[in-house]
This record gives C-alpha cells, structure tokens and sequence, in this order.
C-alpha cells in the first residue's frame, strides 16, 4: 500500500476519464486532491469525496499561464503545498498537416506541453525546499510513435517526453523524480466516440468497431484502464519509484512492442 497521508497531488484534466482515475487513486492512498478541468465538477469531487480524501477544484484553462499560476497558489493557500502533480491535460484533432487549422495547432500545443512547463516550473522550487516530489506526466504512445492526422498531438507528447527527461535530469540528485507514462488506448469518452464514428462508417456492431479499433494498433485486444493508470502513478509516488527517473513509461497493450 502506498501512503500519501497529508500528502497533495494537483492532477491537470481531472474532472472526468484518465484524470479523474488517477486522482481517485491518489485519493484512496490518503493525499488531498486538486482538482481541474472543465467536466462534471460535482461528480469529480463527490468521487473524491466517496475516498475519505479532502479536495478543491480550480477552473484554469491550462493555456493561460496566468490561470496556472493561479491555481498553483490556490493550491498552497488550501494544502499547503504540491508534492505529487500529475500533468494530465490534453487535447485532440485530427487532420492532414496542410488542412490542420492553425489555431488547433496553438491549443494542442499550449494544453498539452506548454502547460506542463507552467505547472512544473511553479512547482519545483518548493519540492527542492522539501527534498521531495513526484512529477509525472501522461504522454501517450504517440510520445513514442506517430500516427497519421495528428501532428500536433504527437508533436506535443513528444515534446512532453522530451521535457520529462530534462526535468528528470535537472532533479536527479534529488528527492524529486519526474516520469512520463504512456498510454495506448483507454476507453475515454473520446475514444468512444471513435468507435461509434467507426461503427456509423462501416455499418458494423458497436462491439465490432471496437475490435476494430484495437486490432490496428493494441494488440493485447484491451483497453488501458483510467484504474491500472492510477496504479502505476501510486507506484511511481512510492518508495519503489525513487531510482525510475525520466522513463517514458509504456502501459499499451503491446502497440509500441510491435
């Protein structure tokens, strides 16, 4: 078990899916939660709340630096400090490099990287003060391969790996390590939407389109689950992750194994 007690993890994008998973997870081992995003707050906190973990939501559209640290601030006004943040927010659109829309490319970019330079930034100082932290950011396995029609995503969580390692490198000699975790697909409303968009496209089942989406690129047939990346952030923010420093953490059902 991992005991985060009096501990406070600030996760980007957690009002729903990924973010909320991992926030849950935080909560169970006992830290205080920040939260973000621009879901379902209610439900967000009651989720939280349903774990015995004390919480706050901040909205801050992770492309406005000001807002970010406005959060951070808010978040040491409530807890006290940030010891675990997780840079979870992201988003997506799909196009050819000549028809991407400019500003698409902008948002992707700032959510999705810029952002968690903000967040990191704000955060380190105070992490060295103590001697102790855990940043971990969630890429994507388009951190580590591309796909056609989304540059700007792939670019951003590449981008985002890169700045793991950096970071990673920069804390080395301290009681702060950084990691990025990769996903392959996870059942988020995003992708369920894909998959309906599969099924209307090619008259198949729902269920069909969904073995069709994952056998192009996940082989192990499965989802990634919100839950299973909790887990693997608490691993990371326990003493067992104290020498994984910099890793860009693959959790895919074997796509980049392939």
């Amino acid at each position: 078990m991992v005991n985060l007690q009096g501990k406070t993890a600030l996760v980007t994008g957690s009002t729903s899916g990924i973010g909320l998973g991992i926030a849950e997870a935080l909560g169970r081992a006992g830290a205080n939660i920040v939260l973000n995003g621009f879901g379902d707050v209610d439900a967000a906190l009651a989720t939280i709340a349903a774990t015995g973990a004390q919480s706050a939501h901040h909205p801050a559209d992770m492309r406005k630096p000001d807002e970010i640290e406005a959060m951070i601030a808010m978040a040491r006004e409530r807890f006290g400090t940030v010891d675990v943040l997780v840079n979870n927010a992201g988003i997506q659109h799909v196009a050819q490099v000549e028809d991407f829309p400019a500003q698409k490319w902008d948002d992707i970019l700032a959510i999705n990287l810029t952002s968690s330079f903000h967040t990191t930034r704000h955060v380190i100082p105070a992490m060295r003060a103590r001697n102790w932290g855990r940043i971990v950011n969630i890429a994507s396995v388009h951190g580590l391969v591309g796909s056609a029609g989304k540059s700007a995503y792939v670019a951003a969580k590449h981008g985002l790996v890169g700045l793991t390692k950096v970071t990673a490198l920069e804390t080395a000699g301290t009681g702060i390590t950084c990691n990025a975790i990769c996903p392959g697909f996870v059942l988020t409303p995003l992708v369920a939407a894909q998959i309906d968009a599969i099924a209307k496209r090619d008259g198949i089942s729902m269920e069909a389109a969904r073995a069709r989406l994952l056998s192009d690129k996940q082989p192990s047939g499965q989802f990634v689950t919100p839950e299973q990346l909790g887990n693997l952030v608490l691993m990371l923010c326990s003493p067992f992750g104290d020498q994984v420093r910099g890793a860009a953490w693959a959790m895919d059902g074997g796509w980049t194994a392939q």
